[in-house]
Order: structure tokens, then sequence, then C-alpha cells
């Protein structure tokens, strides 16, 4: 059976990921908790020039986890690709997340952080997906 992923709905989902990720991480959301929860000092802002290597190493991780998803996925109706997406990332990505955090011992409300972001991303990753093509 040929598959058939659209690249420009990959690209999309990503961009999205992408930009969820900076306002979810961002003053406007967690970024303040999210310190605090790794003992980062909220007042310290790093420079742009310096984050430069992980923004596009995050950019690229969103493209890599889109497209994969995007082979999972296949053609479903938006609310079942949305569903989907979800459920992915509660079940896989925070899941794991979440077992690696009861050995580091993390706090809860980091798990909540980082695995809520992830869950938003995925649901948008399957929603976006699904409308397209």
């Amino acid at each position: 059976r040929k598959m058939h992923i659209n690249i420009l709905a990959v690209v999309a989902a990503a961009v999205a990921g992408f930009v969820v990720g900076g306002l979810w991480y961002s003053p406007v959301l967690f970024v303040k908790a999210w310190k605090t929860e790794l003992g980062i000092d909220s007042n310290v802002q790093g420079s742009m020039k310096a984050m430069v290597p992980q923004l596009v190493g995050c950019f690229l991780l969103c493209l890599l986890q889109a497209g994969t998803f995007a082979m999972f996925l296949g053609k479903q109706t938006p609310m079942l690709g949305a569903a989907y997406g979800l459920i992915a990332g509660v079940c896989w990505v925070a899941a794991a997340l979440g077992t690696t955090y009861l050995f580091e011992g993390k706090s809860f409300r980091l798990f909540l952080i980082n695995g809520g972001y992830n869950a938003v991303i995925f649901t948008l990753y399957g929603l976006i997906l699904s409308l397209w093509p």
C-alpha cells in the first residue's frame, strides 16, 4: 500500500508546534513555573543569539515529530486526527516523560508543564495533518 504524506501539512504542523512551544515556555504561559521546577533563576534571561542552536534543533525535532506522526496517522477526519494526536501526546509522549520523571525524582508540576505541551502539540499535529489532502 502506497503511503501519501503531504509535506506542506507536515511543515505547517511543525511550525504550529514550534509556535506553541514559544508561547508555552514564555512569560505568557509557563516559563516562570518551568524555570522554578528546574531550579533556574526566573530573572535570568538568555540571549536570543545564544538560543539559535536550540531553536533550530527544536524546529527540526518538530518536523521529525510531525512527519513521523503523519506516517502513523494516515488519512483521518479532523476530529479523529485531533483525537489520535491527543492520545499520542498523552499516552506515548507524556507517559514516557512521566516514567523518566518518576525515576529522576522530577516534580509532578514539571511533568504537567512538559507533558501538557506535548499533548497540545500532538493534538495540533493530528488536526493539521487531517485538514490537508
